[in-house]
């Protein structure tokens, strides 16, 4: 991954937005277009962008589109990805982002479709298992 490809993909508010809330984990892309209160197709957009560069990795759950960080990111994005979340906690969009999705999660845990649902309590007792 080139360094321009990742600042082509930070020099847009969305996506920022987006990357920020893939930082606790993956998402719907139903959960992403809520949490920003933004149309489906926007949304999709932005991340086939990052996608398509990148910045993000998806799985396919049945008919939803379930999206994720990169499992091994390059240095460059790894670098970057620490500086975003440096540079988030500055500004109040990102805050509020993060708290609607802390708000929001049990609700998308208990009513999503079984993609996230269920990878979220796998993921929740494989932890605590490991602890």
């Amino acid at each position: 991954m080139k360094l321009i490809q990742i600042y082509q993909c930070l020099c847009d508010e969305t996506r920022l937005r987006i990357l920020n809330l893939l930082r606790g984990g993956e998402l719907c892309v139903c959960h992403i277009q809520e949490i920003l209160g933004a149309r489906q197709v926007r949304v999709s957009k932005h991340l086939a962008y990052l996608r398509a560069h990148g910045l993000v990795a998806v799985r396919r759950e049945a008919n939803w589109m379930v999206y994720r960080l990169p499992d091994r990111p390059s240095k460059d994005l790894s670098a970057n990805l620490a500086c975003l979340q440096d540079c988030l906690a500055e500004s109040p969009i990102f805050g509020r982002d993060t708290a609607r999705l802390r708000r929001l999660k049990s609700r998308f845990e208990e009513t999503s479709p079984i993609c996230c649902a269920k990878k979220a309590r796998i993921s929740d007792s494989s932890r605590r298992g490991a602890a």
